[in-house]
């Protein structure tokens, strides 16, 4: 799935400014988190289909509680390494706290860090129509 069409260079709730000045050069994938590591591997086998997909694309996962690393350590690394253009990709179905509180506290944090820096915060996994889409393709897929 192509979904550069729908990531977006700003965050509405966090800012209303427009940042883009370059493409991408890296994404992180973000989830909730887990105590159990077998949580992981969804997050983990999506990154490296990216990878395989965009060789030279960054891909890096981030978690918010539970499991490292934390977002700002991938941004941290990812920025640590060059790159200036980093999208954001929360992998959350809902719109729930992290979605709307968490997740506009920490691109806020990261832009007064590295002013520099253009975060591209894309909608939530649950919010794109692609994403939905096939979920019910496959919801139907067995009939």
């Amino acid at each position: 799935m192509n979904t550069s069409s729908s990531a977006t260079s700003i965050d509405a709730s966090t800012d209303a400014t427009p940042v883009r000045s370059g493409p991408p050069t890296a994404i992180v994938l973000i989830g909730h988190g887990s105590r159990d590591p077998l949580w992981r591997v969804p997050i983990e086998t999506l990154a490296q289909r990216v990878s395989q997909r965009s060789p030279d694309m960054a891909v890096s996962c981030a978690y918010l509680e539970w499991a490292t690393p934390d977002v700002q350590q991938a941004v941290e690394a990812l920025v640590s390494q060059g790159h200036a253009h980093i999208r954001l990709m929360p992998l959350f179905f809902g719109m729930g706290k992290h979605a709307r509180e968490d997740m506009p506290e920490l691109v806020k944090a990261l832009r007064d860090q590295h002013p520099g820096l253009e975060l591209h915060v894309m909608p939530s996994a649950g919010e794109q129509s692609e994403v939905l889409d096939l979920l019910a393709s496959l919801a139907l897929k067995a009939l």
